[in-house]
């Protein structure tokens, strides 16, 4: 276990092997984070890879103070995962594509209409969330997005079990190799950025002291903003699987942006996850690349200290957004990136996004998930493969 976890400092620690690779600046900006007033600890994810001022993939504890610019902008930024009743030996790629059609586009009155009649809690959630929102003082405009996936690393994604390791487990969740899965990873959307933007505009990066009113304020926003996300997954998730004419149940729904009262070590504080999903909820997935396999995970309760309860929410980048293009250019088109070694598709009708979102762009998933079990963290349920990959169809809200 302990080639697996790497000291940095004091203060911070990275779950990976001495065999992976891991981004200096990922690193130095861990180091810088694990300095900010009240920080305990810091542990680096097999994921690890530089942010914008802060790393993405890792988890922060603090006492007295907590760091809404931790979190980001994408506030609830998670991942569901549905098991559906689609026979996997007789779905067709051709036609999957077609039935899903545009996902872009904002939910109109009609097919509102439809989904609510299908599952009358999604508008019920709807207009709590409304209310919830009006009452903190957050703009409406937001509301309309619900539903769509939004851009980035974001997707939903038709999934096909390959390799079982744990049946107990899988069949104890309702999960079935003979039928189709469906991964939705998405966010807040424009609300999260919302949040974030104006709290930095009031108080910066210096962090909220507990109890104060701006902490109490950031915290009732974040909740909505983590309600929003939840909804918006469902509701990506709804619309799919009625354009599909198929049934649904939800497996797992986890959020891996966010902050969270927690006691550490017996220290009471604030537990931050920056693209870290939490081991202390139940199963875990853990997706690839679009051209990558993607796998569930247990997570195993006994160790779940050592990285802060938190675990690799993916892949991981290993190449800036700005550089993919030129890295890629000559050397595959977009049709030649939507189409995988795996027998999969990619719908992703936006140039620079499909570049950017390559496989080449990511770490291979088996060397994260590698870590995990070295590190004693969890252990593997099932690997899958992607079937069909919708990212956007060029019309992104």
């Amino acid at each position: 276990m302990g080639n697996f976890i790497q000291s940095i400092s004091d203060r911070v620690s990275v779950i990976a092997s001495d065999r992976l690779w891991l981004e200096d600046a990922a690193l130095q900006q861990t180091k810088i984070t694990s300095n900010l007033h009240g920080m305990v600890r810091v542990v680096g994810l097999p994921d690890l890879h530089p942010g914008r001022g802060y790393p993405v993939g890792a988890a922060f504890f603090s006492v007295g103070r907590f760091y809404p610019a931790l979190v980001g902008n994408d506030i609830g930024c998670g991942m569901a995962l549905w098991q559906t009743d689609l026979l996997a030996g007789k779905v067709k790629l051709d036609k999957l594509d077609k039935q899903i059609g545009n996902l872009d586009g904002f939910i109109d009155d009609d097919e509102w209409a439809v989904l609510a009649a299908g599952d009358a809690s999604l508008a019920e959630r709807r207009a709590a969330l409304a209310c919830a929102m009006a009452q903190a003082g957050l703009d409406a405009a937001p509301l309309r997005s619900l539903g769509t996936i939004g851009r980035g690393n974001h997707f939903a994604e038709l999934q096909l079990i390959e390799q079982v390791a744990c049946e107990d487990t899988a069949a104890h969740a309702g999960l079935s190799r003979k039928h189709v899965q469906l991964l939705v990873h998405s966010g807040s959307r424009g609300l999260g950025q919302a949040v974030l933007a104006a709290h930095v505009d009031a108080y910066g990066h210096a962090g909220l002291e507990d109890g104060g009113m701006p902490a109490q304020a950031y915290l009732r926003q974040h909740a909505i903003a983590v309600q929003f996300a939840e909804l918006n997954r469902a509701l990506i998730g709804a619309r799919i699987l009625h354009r599909l004419r198929c049934h649904g149940e939800l497996v797992l729904e986890l959020n891996h942006n966010t902050v969270t009262p927690a006691e550490i070590d017996g220290q009471q504080g604030w537990l931050h996850r920056k693209g870290a999903t939490p081991s202390d909820q139940g199963l875990v997935m853990l997706p690839g690349s679009r051209d990558d396999y993607s796998y569930l995970l247990q997570p195993l309760a006994q160790h779940g200290a050592l990285s802060l309860h938190s675990l690799a929410h993916g892949a991981g980048r290993k190449w800036q957004r700005s550089e993919c293009k030129g890295r890629l250019f000559s050397i595959a088109t977009p049709a030649q990136l939507s189409r995988t070694a795996l027998g999969g598709r990619v719908i992703c009708n936006d140039r620079a996004l499909i570049y950017e979102e390559a496989a080449q762009a990511y770490k291979n998933v088996d060397s994260v998930v590698a870590c995990l079990l070295g590190a004693g963290l969890v252990r593997v349920v099932y690997r899958s493969r992607p079937l069909l990959t919708y990212k956007t169809r060029g019309e992104c809200c």
